[in-house]
């Protein structure tokens, strides 16, 4: 396979996985089903359509990654379960602009956190963008103080962080974790069902969480774990940003939901640092690896 078809694949993967992930939002509002309930089925159906696949994929051929590979791999399904249990009670608690915004925060965690436990020098450019990051969240953030909204801001902050730690650990181990996000959905899934026995189950439209859980995001998962296979993480993490952008969009036209002025003043900071950041990593990583200096179509 050429270079180019390489960065093809990648590239087409990474779309892929981004669309996809922008419907979550949405379809978890379409349910409109109580938030135990919501992440029990989710999870739950997550874990299965996985588990499917992954079966089948073992039918054809021997060489199917493991699904949890050892003590990095259990680690790394944890965090990945803690955060879809943020994730959820964010989209419960505050707006769709401030849960995406704010999760766009996650490669900064990411930086962080390799700078931290696995020696990675931040250079200049990766500082100036969180620095500008955090001012962005504090600016979203700010509209949620003295209000119920700021726990769901904080449930986001927190799902960043999860996220990137579950990323940190995958860098370390350098073992293949494709399926693990999708079988750490087992964990959330087992807590909503126990808080489900007790406060009862309601879920009007569920047909929209199992569209969600079974096909949507297993393939974005799958497919934003693998592109990273074929590009570089730089451009890879750029697809994120679809969801950043687009859920908030598909939530207005469905919902009439409008996000404030401090979410969109706040989010537009955050976008354009990743963005800037993410385009400077692209090209600097070609321009040492020699190659032409052009952006991906």
């Amino acid at each position: 396979m050429t270079i180019h078809s390489e960065q093809a694949k990648g590239i087409a993967l990474a779309a892929v996985g981004g669309l996809a992930l922008t419907s979550d939002i949405p379809l978890i509002r379409l349910s409109e089903g109580e938030a135990w309930s919501v992440l029990g089925v989710r999870s739950a159906v997550t874990f299965l359509s996985a588990i499917t696949i992954w079966l089948m994929w073992r039918a054809f051929t021997p060489k199917v990654p493991s699904l949890v590979p050892g003590l990095s791999g259990l680690a790394v399904a944890t965090l990945y379960g803690l955060g879809s249990i943020t994730f959820i009670a964010s989209v419960y608690s505050t707006s769709t602009a401030n849960v995406v915004f704010i999760l766009a925060f996650n490669p900064m965690f990411s930086a962080l956190l390799a700078w931290v436990f696995l020696g990675e020098r931040m250079r200049p450019a990766t500082m100036l963008a969180m620095a500008a990051m955090i001012v962005g969240v504090v600016i979203i953030v700010w509209d949620s103080i003295g209000t119920g909204n700021l726990f769901g801001d904080f449930m986001a902050l927190s799902s960043a962080f999860f996220i990137a730690s579950a990323i940190t650990v995958t860098r370390a181990s350098e073992r293949e974790m494709g399926f693990t996000p999708l079988v750490g959905v087992l964990f959330p899934a087992i807590i909503a069902f126990a808080f489900v026995a007790e406060g009862g189950y309601r879920i009007d439209a569920p047909w929209w969480i199992i569209l969600n859980g079974a096909i949507l995001m297993p393939l974005a998962f799958f497919c934003l774990g693998t592109a990273p296979r074929y590009i570089p993480g730089g451009e890879a993490a750029m697809f994120y940003l679809l969801e950043t952008v687009l859920a908030p969009v598909w939530v207005w036209l469905i919902f009439s939901e409008r996000p404030t002025t401090n979410s969109l003043i706040g989010g537009a900071i955050l976008v354009i640092a990743l963005v800037l950041h993410s385009l400077w990593q692209l090209l600097d990583g070609r321009r040492r690896r020699g190659l032409p200096e052009q952006l991906p179509l």
